[in-house]
């Protein structure tokens, strides 16, 4: 038991440890603000080295389940653009995730799954019927926490294939548009304006997610009329 869950002990020692030493008030809008200029320039000198780097940033702040996922989006189409900081952002986020997914999987997964009752179960089935669907649908829509999304499926049997295919194209479209916001802070912080995520998740991108998200349960609504009708 103690062997099994011997990884997410680790990665709750690391986040407990990077809180400690107060890591994450690096992760924040301001301190974008006040040191873009160098960081700017570091970009700018090192291109590859600062994308790896800005990759690896992505994936650890993912896999301990960090705050700072969207300053870090922003940040990644500030300094690298709004298509390739959003195309950094989704292959980070997505090994991150990945990562996360096989540690909770191999660990507690099991366990927990067990005794969470026959709610979990039945959610398990629907995900083993129509997992990928479901994977975009939680992906699309950013209504629940992103370490939640990550470790949810692992508790619910649902296959590293999909999990993976659902995350790298789910979070696209929110990773793409907070990119694209960030590669307009530039004007912002040369204006001195106030800068407010609510700003970019506007009802209207909200309804084109949720569309999204409608989009892809196509088939499994499809797939359950056919049902009713055999049956």
């Amino acid at each position: 038991m103690l062997k099994k869950s011997l990884p997410l002990l680790i990665i709750a020692a690391l986040t407990t440890l990077f809180f400690m030493a107060g890591w994450h008030e690096y992760l924040s809008f301001e301190q974008l603000r006040t040191h873009r200029l160098e960081l700017n320039t570091w970009v700018a000198e090192k291109p590859f080295i600062s994308a790896l780097a800005y990759i690896l940033m992505y994936i650890t702040v993912v896999t301990l389940s960090l705050p700072g996922g969207t300053v870090m989006t922003l940040a990644g189409g500030f300094f690298f653009c709004a298509l390739w900081g959003g195309l950094y952002t989704v292959v980070g986020a997505t090994i991150g995730a990945t990562m996360i997914f096989l540690i909770a999987k191999t660990s507690l997964g099991d366990v927990l799954l067990a005794k969470a009752g026959k709610s979990i179960q039945s959610m398990r089935t629907g995900f083993q019927e129509n997992a990928l669907n479901y994977m975009f649908v939680l992906r699309l829509v950013p209504l629940f926490p992103f370490f939640i999304v990550n470790l949810a499926p692992a508790f619910l049997g649902v296959p590293l294939r999909t999990y993976i295919i659902a995350t790298f194209f789910g979070i696209m479209p929110a990773t793409f548009v907070f990119a694209l916001a960030g590669s307009g802070l530039g004007k912002v912080f040369e204006q001195g304006e106030h800068f407010s995520v609510s700003g970019i998740l506007t009802p209207e991108m909200m309804g084109a997610l949720i569309g999204l998200a409608l989009l892809s349960l196509i088939p499994v609504f499809y797939k359950k009329w056919q049902n009713r009708g055999a049956s």
